[in-house]
């Protein structure tokens, strides 16, 4: 069990599907990647092929730490449990990093967009709450594949040396990614894989307010504003539950790639 300190003594943590889950604030978390690590924040869309998804499962076993981000984890582990946990989003771990001086301060952070479109918003934004990212800082992620390489992105963060790497790319991707860059790196910096959280507040994606983010509504916002795009996505996330009702604490059993035809 990782240790607490006294930033964090109402932390702890709690194995769920055998990924070991901080249940505390979100200023404790920030103070646990201090001295860097991998941080995933898994979302029930991904977290359903645990079992199916071997890279993506040995990404969430070699995070530093994994926050809880899926309400729809929370709310079915706190059914089937009498130690509740609470939830802790990506969206609310961002808020307070942004707050950081030492993300805010110019160059001590790389950032890991998803596409230019992206980019142009969230720097706005950011630039819009006085964090400047100066150009050498931001880098355009690939099209990454099953296997993730990227020998460019390597070379900038070991010449910059950031203190923190923000990944804002797609769930189960950035995972990777971020585990690819923890062991890759000649230093660790502090990874934080926190998705589409910046875009809810960019206005890349639809506005999230912090009320809806507490009471458990991110889904239906984004549902209700690419309806297309969401619905299948949570819809076929339902099968999280029958996962966690097989296994609850314990590590989903890893089914056999389908044979090629």
């Amino acid at each position: 069990m990782p240790k607490t300190d006294s930033l964090s003594t109402a932390a702890s943590y709690h194995r769920i599907l055998g990924i070991e889950f901080f249940d505390g604030t979100a200023k404790a978390a920030i103070a646990k990647m201090r001295t860097g690590g991998l941080l995933v924040v898994p979302a029930a869309p991904a977290l359903k092929d645990l079992d199916r998804s071997p890279d993506y499962r040995e990404s969430l076993l070699n995070a530093d730490l994994a926050i809880t981000d899926s309400a729809f984890m929370v709310l079915i582990w706190n059914g089937l449990q009498r130690a509740s946990i609470r939830r802790l989003s990506g969206l609310e771990y961002l808020r307070e990093l942004l707050l950081e001086s030492d993300v805010r301060q110019p160059g001590n952070t790389l950032w890991i967009m998803a596409s230019p479109v992206s980019a142009r918003r969230n720097l706005t934004w950011l630039a819009e709450q006085g964090i400047d990212i100066p150009e050498d800082n931001i880098y355009m992620a690939p099209m990454y594949g099953p296997v993730i390489e990227d020998v460019a992105l390597l070379e900038r963060l070991n010449r910059l040396r950031p203190q923190h790497v923000i990944v804002t790319v797609g769930g189960g991707t950035q995972e990777r990614l971020g585990l690819y860059l923890k062991r890759s790196l000649t230093y660790l910096p502090a990874i934080h894989c926190i998705g589409a959280a910046i875009a809810f507040l960019s206005g890349d994606q639809v506005h999230i307010p912090v009320w809806a983010d507490k009471f458990y509504l991110g889904w239906l916002f984004r549902s209700l504003s690419e309806p297309k795009r969401y619905i299948p996505r949570y819809w076929d996330a339902r099968k999280l539950f029958a996962l966690m009702l097989r296994n609850r604490g314990n590590l989903p059993a890893l089914k056999p790639a389908p044979k090629n035809s």
